[in-house]
């Protein structure tokens, strides 16, 4: 049996037109209204969904047709149907842009799209660019436009009249910095660094409440699809997780495939903690290790207890900011350094040019996983490669994963759901 909810897609023209922020406060607006709302994020990303979790009070999750895969996607979708009152999903860059793209799950899934159209210093091209975006692709499902950062009235008027009449009006909201969300080298500032994030938010639900965004969108039917658990090939393991400001880039997903593998998961801080948990394997997620340098080279205790588990010959996979943690050295960009675990040798550095970006899939003994990389550091080291990944736009060779012991490392970000036996593999004592 199918599930009907009404749903709504974001998107935009480009990236930083404020589509989290606006789906932030959509979410919030109608949390506040009573109503159950669960928001999805399109692709690959952390720092989003923190903000997303926050406004909706609900777990964000990844949809992507290539990374988490069309099942799974739908099911995903066909769960929050049966319990939300309103599914919304924040689209990746702009509209069009990736392969595929937030118009490809719009379309697959017959959710209609919101375009936000960033105006400052735009006119009555307002309705061209409008234009493209709901005629570009025949048949997608396209609700209308919502104009973002506009200086009054008039300046709003001047955009509702550059409109073709058959396209719908939403309104719009202003430029604010007030309601504005901050953001670093890797986007967006994490929601638990962000001391006034409920005031914003709550601010950007009031705005929101004078558009036509207040009222739902139309019910999309979702097909009725579950996802097949997995065997419990990590059952009695205990997986320590680390999670604090530093280290913080988790998927929901990728826990609750470690729980359905059947793993106990036991949380720690690298900042904070003296010691690990007692546990049988390890789990270093990204981050920005780069911010708290010294606070993690200073914690000596942690790093000794992170030591003597690797010596052990126990398990221990680390992704990006992990990765980071374990060489022997990091510098951040000012070109200050600080000693890290050493159980990688070789010597890491942040930079300002983007390093790593896009969905890639790795091969490993354990099985191939698919993920993404997108970091600003470059990692310096003698030990060859285990494996390289493989880009999904070109097929060409992409980030190294290295093996020391029982370390599994690389800038990879992978997604856990898309194997769960290969990932139960990298954990297994």
């Amino acid at each position: 049996m199918p599930a009907t909810c009404p749903a709504l897609l974001l998107s935009a023209s480009a990236s930083g037109q404020g589509k989290t922020t606006v789906t932030a406060g959509l979410a919030r607006y109608h949390r506040n209204q009573g109503r159950k709302v669960r928001v999805f994020k399109t692709g690959p990303d952390f720092l989003d969904p923190m903000i997303l979790e926050r406004a909706s009070g609900q777990p964000v999750y990844q949809l992507d047709l290539w990374m988490v895969g069309e099942h799974d996607s739908q099911a995903l979708l066909y769960q929050a149907a049966q319990e939300a009152d309103l599914i919304l999903i924040e689209g990746v860059m702009g509209l069009f842009d990736g392969t595929p793209s937030s118009a490809d799950l719009a379309a697959l899934f017959g959710v209609p799209v919101l375009a936000l159209i960033n105006a400052h210093a735009m006119a009555q091209t307002f309705g061209a660019v409008a234009y493209g975006l709901a005629h570009y692709r025949p048949g997608l499902p396209f609700a209308g436009v919502l104009a973002n950062r506009v200086a009054g009235p008039g300046h709003a008027d001047l955009l509702a009249e550059s409109l073709p009449p058959d396209l719908r009006y939403f309104g719009w909201l202003p430029r604010d910095g007030e309601i504005a969300l901050p953001d670093r080298h890797l986007g967006l500032v994490q929601a638990a660094e962000i001391v006034d994030l409920e005031t914003r938010l709550e601010s950007i639900a009031a705005r929101v409440a004078r558009t036509e965004l207040a009222k739902l969108p139309p019910p999309v039917s979702f097909p009725g699809t579950t996802l097949e658990p997995p065997a419990q090939l990590l059952k009695g393991v205990r997986i320590g997780i680390a999670r604090d400001t530093a280290f913080a880039f988790l998927y929901p997903a990728n826990l609750d495939t470690l729980r359905a593998l059947g793993a106990e998961l036991a949380f720690f801080s690298p900042l904070a903690d003296t010691e690990l948990p007692m546990v049988d394997s390890i789990y270093l997620p990204g981050g920005y290790p780069e911010l708290h340098l010294d606070a993690l080279a200073n914690n000596a205790s942690m790093r000794e207890s992170l030591r003597r588990h690797h010596q052990a010959g126990k398990p221990l996979y680390a992704e990006c900011g992990g990765l980071l943690y374990t060489v022997e050295s990091l510098a951040d960009k000012e070109g200050h350094r600080a000693p890290m675990l050493g159980l990688l040798p070789g010597h890491a550095a942040l930079q300002s040019k983007l390093a790593g970006l896009g969905m890639q899939a790795v091969e490993l003994p354990e099985g191939e996983l698919r993920g993404h990389t997108f970091h600003h550091s470059r990692l310096e080291t003698p030990l060859e490669p285990l494996a390289h990944g493989r880009r999904q736009r070109d097929g060409r060779s992409g980030e190294a994963v290295y093996r020391a012991g029982r370390l599994t490392a690389s800038y990879l970000h992978l997604y856990f759901a898309g194997n769960p036996a290969a990932t139960a593999r990298l954990f297994l004592p």
